[in-house]
This record gives C-alpha cells, sequence and structure tokens, in this order.
C-alpha cells in the first residue's frame, strides 16, 4: 500500500461516523472518490456511490462506512451523561474509554466513568459491567453547563486513532467497517485504470449497524445484477480461537469468501477460481445462515442479486483496538477487481 493510499485509509478511520452520522466520513469518501470515478453521489440515506459509466451488467461493491458508538440518553444535575449504544457493544472494552462527542460547537472530550473497584461489594466485583452502570465525564460541573456543549441526542465514538503495527498491520477503531468503505474504492480505483466492461458502483453504505440500511436502499436504486460485499470477519488466529467452529481465518492469510445463506454459490466459485489463477491467497469463511453483513440485504433486493461477500480478517472486532493486515486489504481489491473484469453481458448467476 503506498504512502498516499495509507494516508487516505487513515484520515477515513479518524473521522466519527457512527450509524446514522456518517456524513463526515461520506465526505471524505467521496474527495477521494472523485478523482477518477466518473460519477459520485450521496443519497437521502447518507450512503455514498462512486461510478464507473460502462455496459452490462451493473455490478455493486458495497461496504458500509458506517461504526459503532453511543448516544446521549441524559443529562444529570451535576453534568454526567447517560447513553445508550448505537450498535453491538460489550460494555467490558467501554470502562475508563476516553470518547469523542460531536456537540453542539465541535467535538467533545469526555472519558467513561464506573464505580472504581476499590468501593465495590464483592458480589459486585463478578459482575460484567452493564451499560446501565457506565456514564460519561465531560468536565462539567453542571446540566447547564453540560448543556452548553453538547443535547440529549449527541453521538460520540471512542477516540483511538490508528497505529501501524509491525508486519503491516494497522490498528484501530472504526476499522468495522471502514476497511469495507476503503476497499471497494480502492477495487474501483484499479478498474478506472483499466475499465471493465460492466457498469460499476463502490457504494460506501450507512447504517449496516443497526439494520443493513443504507445496504436495502442501495440495493433498490442502483438495480444491480450482482454484488459484492465487502466487510470484517472475525479472526481465529489468537490464544482462544476455536477454529474446530469459527474456522481457519489469519491475517496475512488474505481475504475470506463467503460461503452459504446469502452468498450466490455462483459468484463464490467464481471468486475461488480467480483468486487461484491470479495467486492472490484467501480463506472460506462459512456462513450456513446470514452473513451478519449488508450482503444480507443486498441479496433480495427487487428480484434477487447475485452476491457475493468478501471479508477482510479482523482482530478484537467491536473494541477501540481492532486489527488487520494490509496486504488482506490488497488482496481483497485485487481479487474484486479482476472478478468485475471477467463478467461480460453473457455472464450467468442462475444456479444450475
Amino acid at each position: 500500500m503506498n504512502n498516499q493510499s495509507l494516508a487516505f485509509l487513515k484520515r477515513l478511520l479518524t473521522i466519527p461516523g457512527p450509524s446514522g452520522d456518517e456524513a463526515a466520513a461520506g465526505r471524505i469518501w467521496r474527495e477521494e472518490a472523485a478523482t477518477f470515478a466518473d460519477r459520485t453521489w450521496i443519497d437521502v440515506r447518507g450512503s455514498s456511490y462512486a461510478v464507473l459509466d460502462g455496459g452490462a451488467p451493473r455490478v455493486l461493491l458495497a461496504g458500509h462506512i458506517d461504526e459503532i458508538g453511543f448516544m446521549v440518553s441524559y443529562i444529570d444535575d451535576n453534568g454526567f451523561l447517560s447513553f445508550q449504544a448505537i450498535g453491538g457493544w460489550d460494555a467490558q472494552v467501554l470502562v475508563g474509554q476516553r470518547v469523542r462527542l460531536l456537540g453542539r460547537h465541535g467535538e467533545v472530550v469526555g472519558v467513561i466513568g464506573k464505580k472504581p473497584i476499590h468501593i465495590l461489594r464483592p458480589d459486585e466485583r463478578d459482575k460484567a459491567s452493564k451499560l446501565e452502570d457506565l456514564w460519561i465525564d465531560i468536565g462539567a460541573a453542571s446540566r447547564d453547563e453540560a448543556r452548553e456543549h453538547v443535547r440529549v441526542g449527541s453521538v460520540g465514538v471512542i477516540d483511538a486513532q490508528p497505529y501501524e503495527f509491525p508486519n503491516g498491520r494497522l490498528v484501530s477503531r472504526s476499522i468495522d467497517n471502514r476497511i469495507g468503505a476503503y476497499t471497494v474504492l480502492e477495487a474501483l480505483r484499479l478498474l478506472a485504470q483499466d475499465r471493465p466492461h460492466a457498469t460499476v458502483a463502490a457504494v460506501a453504505t450507512a447504517q449496516e449497524e443497526i439494520g443493513l440500511f443504507g445496504a436495502r436502499v442501495a440495493a433498490f436504486s442502483f438495480e444491480p445484477h450482482v454484488a459484492i460485499a465487502v466487510d470484517v470477519t472475525v479472526a481465529t488466529d489468537h490464544p482462544s480461537s476455536n477454529k474446530s467452529q469459527n474456522g481457519d481465518i489469519k491475517l496475512g492469510g488474505g481475504p475470506a469468501l463467503a460461503r452459504g445463506s446469502a452468498a450466490s454459490p455462483v459468484v463464490f466459485q467464481m471468486l475461488l477460481d480467480i483468486a487461484e489463477r491470479e495467486g492472490i491467497p484467501y480463506a472460506v469463511d462459512i456462513t450456513p445462515r446470514h452473513t451478519g453483513t449488508d450482503a444480507d440485504a443486498i441479496h433480495v433486493a427487487r428480484g434477487g442479486v447475485a452476491t457475493g461477500v468478501v471479508s477482510i480478517p479482523n482482530r478484537y472486532m467491536h473494541s477501540p483496538n481492532e486489527m488487520i493486515q494490509l496486504s488482506d486489504v490488497e488482496h481483497a481489491a485485487r481479487l474484486i477487481a479482476a472478478f468485475v473484469r471477467s463478467l461480460s453481458e453473457e455472464t450467468d448467476f442462475v444456479p444450475r
């Protein structure tokens, strides 16, 4: 990954964009897309589009740009903020974290508080923290002072910046799934350099973490014949993994290709064949029920869309320090671009 692409990725990961408030991240994504796409726009639900115009088929590449976060639900007399989750948090990882709120006049930094261990009763020490036991402290001394900066309904994210690790690994919040939005745009960039026959839309979809809503709108409005959803998947290369149940998914092992459920068997086999032909490493990620990605909404849009899922292995998902390996991202973009170039008007996506 060159320095310019890495700088764009870090900028994209840094911008707060919880589900429903993806606008700032979307603007950065569209600015980059406009340097090589034929057209860019944003829809009413907040998803961003970048298109290379061509012929048939119509291809949708979707990676959601929202991240998990929280929303202020109450401000007490002393200026402490109660909050609810946006998306699926494990409350244990929130205790003591710094947060960044989108306030009335700009970003506001706070910390997540909890009763200190020194004054917990013995029976409380063995209990897992719950969101309702936590609060956000922005240093205000009263409700009125806090209201000068935030209000009920203000949203925020964990204040954790990208950090480069050895072996080409990157740690940050919002990798789920800012990295998917990045990957589909990088695939489109490759396609712009060697244009395919197909018409291709890369879409940074909104509100995946709370219900796949952006993908539903995008799949309906763009009317694709085939789609690839790009998300993260749980890496199992850590000490407490159960590979017999969760598969052998590792950082540096290449993208994971979903088999089953919303994943078209035709698209899955095409991706598999292309990866082997191009020498692209990959893993197989079994999804016997739902995929937990935008694909679950896309594959049943209109009369049905042949949909594949390409996922980036991710350690410590839904935490302030998610970890990926950048080579997996590059391989995913290459694989998707090669897949799109292989398509023609005669490509048959019906499983026969």
